[in-house]
């Protein structure tokens, strides 16, 4: 029998199985020819895949034109239409978007036109995310990447109850979305405040007083050298972590991301070690700047290990190298080399860093790291409602 594990307990009707053919009618689109300058840059709403959100679909990167839609085989579609995408590899079909309103999409998408009789358009957005794996069995290869057809999207399988219990079950995903949505929301808030504030500390329009009320020290200037020897330590005997280094992360043990990189101790033999508080200037540095370690490891003998020759706040340097003002520096001190942009330690040497009196580094970290963690709780909150969903789809769907 056609029923879900979790269920409201006023229904007891079996789920119908049908396909997206059977239930919708499916269309694609198309876009438009750009050498037409008139075709683009309207108020029309046009979905590519690139806008596809698994949820709601309020706006598009691109708009077009009332001449694009009345001279191109551009459709309006209507809102309340269900999006998948049907290109781009396993990373992108099955991704999902429902039109709040009217829109048109190019030919990458399959639009399933709403049939509001019978499907709670909410409902089925969240059935389709739910089952967005299954698509992988269907996707068939192409000369790059695996991609679905239109065909696929029509033989889909589709079950669903009577539209009394998709309503209720849609209201009810909705007040967790909108959960979902409002801390979504407070992450990018935190993110946004605690970006202006470093802007607004780094240039000394805001400054913080001492515990006693009292005006902390001009700041001085000291160049990398100052600061900052270049080690290049191997001593090691290849039992230490490898440490993988990337923007996202920083220096992290590479177990902790699953970066599988298979090596072998004789590899790995001039690697250099790694303390904690050190800092690692790596190939991309020039766009996101240079990672602070929080883990004893070993590197890559590529990248360049900065370590601390004076007494100095490192958290406050870790956030300070990471800031669009510090990044800009960077760039105009970097050797071209074939496989990217090496900033050398010659070159560090001679950026001039901010250097505030220790007390006052402390202080600027304690507060910066203060909204780190809000930032933490907000993204931890976050990920638990998006768990918490996950599981009730496994168990509210067939």
């Amino acid at each position: 029998m056609k029923v879900p594990k979790l269920r409201f307990k006023e229904f007891t009707d079996q789920w119908q199985t049908k396909t997206l053919g059977e239930v919708f009618e499916i269309l694609s689109g198309t876009t438009p020819s750009r050498a037409i300058l008139g075709y683009f840059g309207g108020e029309f709403n046009w979905v590519k895949t690139t806008d596809l959100n698994n949820s709601l679909i309020n706006d598009t990167q691109e708009k077009v034109t009332d001449r694009a839609l009345s001279e191109t085989s551009l459709r309006v579609l209507p809102k309340g239409t269900v999006l998948i995408a049907m290109y781009g590899g396993f990373n992108q079909i099955g991704r999902t978007g429902l039109l709040t309103r009217n829109a048109a999409i190019n030919q990458a998408l399959s639009a399933l036109l709403p049939k509001l009789e019978l499907v709670h358009p909410y409902f089925l957005l969240n059935y389709l995310n739910y089952r967005v794996d299954d698509w992988k069995s269907f996707a068939a290869s192409s000369r790059k990447d695996p991609n679905i057809t239109k065909n696929d999207v029509k033989n889909f399988t589709f079950i669903f109850p009577t539209l009394n219990e998709q309503t209720k079950i849609a209201n009810f995903l909705t007040a967790i979305d909108e959960k979902i949505a409002q801390l979504t929301q407070k992450c990018d808030l935190l993110a946004q405040y605690k970006k202006g504030v470093m802007q607004q500390i780094f240039s000394q329009k805001l400054r913080f007083k001492d515990d006693d009320g009292r005006e902390f020290p001009e700041w001085k200037i000291k160049f990398g050298n100052e600061v900052f020897d270049s080690v290049s330590d191997k001593n090691h005997n290849s039992n230490l972590p490898i440490l993988a280094i990337s923007q996202e992360y920083g220096a992290i043990p590479r177990e902790m991301i699953d970066y599988n990189i298979s090596v072998t101790d004789q590899s790995i033999e001039n690697y250099k070690v790694v303390q904690v508080g050190d800092f690692i200037i790596s190939l991309r540095s020039f766009q996101g700047g240079i990672e602070y370690s929080a883990y004893k490891g070993i590197c890559s003998p590529a990248y360049i290990i900065l370590r601390p020759s004076i007494e100095i706040n490192k958290i406050f340097f870790m956030f300070y190298m990471k800031t669009e003002s510090f990044i800009k520096e960077l760039n105009r001190n970097i050797e071209g080399i074939r496989d990217g942009k090496l900033i050398s330690y010659k070159y560090f040497s001679e950026i001039p860093l901010p250097f505030p009196s220790l007390p006052e580094q402390t202080k600027i970290a304690n507060f910066l790291t203060a909204i780190d963690n809000k930032i933490t709780q907000a993204q931890t909150q976050l990920e638990a409602v998006k768990r918490y969903k996950k599981g009730l789809l496994q168990q509210m769907f067939v």
